[in-house]
């Protein structure tokens, strides 16, 4: 059975390596000022959430799709 989440694999992997996305988790745990990793920190927990939750709903889709 085939319940890897491919699609947000991807997504994440997009998300997280563009400059962009590299720059923000830079500013959000190694950045020298505590202002920013303040601002940063809920951000990038909230979209690993979010991509989590994403992961486990495209499992339960493939796995009722395959049922």
């Amino acid at each position: 059975m085939r319940l890897v989440p491919w699609f947000v694999l991807i997504l994440a992997a997009a998300v997280v390596l563009n400059p962009v996305g590299l720059g923000f988790i830079r500013s959000a745990f190694w950045s020298s000022e505590q202002l920013s990793r303040n601002i940063a920190q809920p951000f990038v927990f909230a979209g690993a959430g979010i991509l989590a939750l994403l992961a486990a709903i495209e499992i339960l889709v493939r796995y009722w799709r395959y049922r």
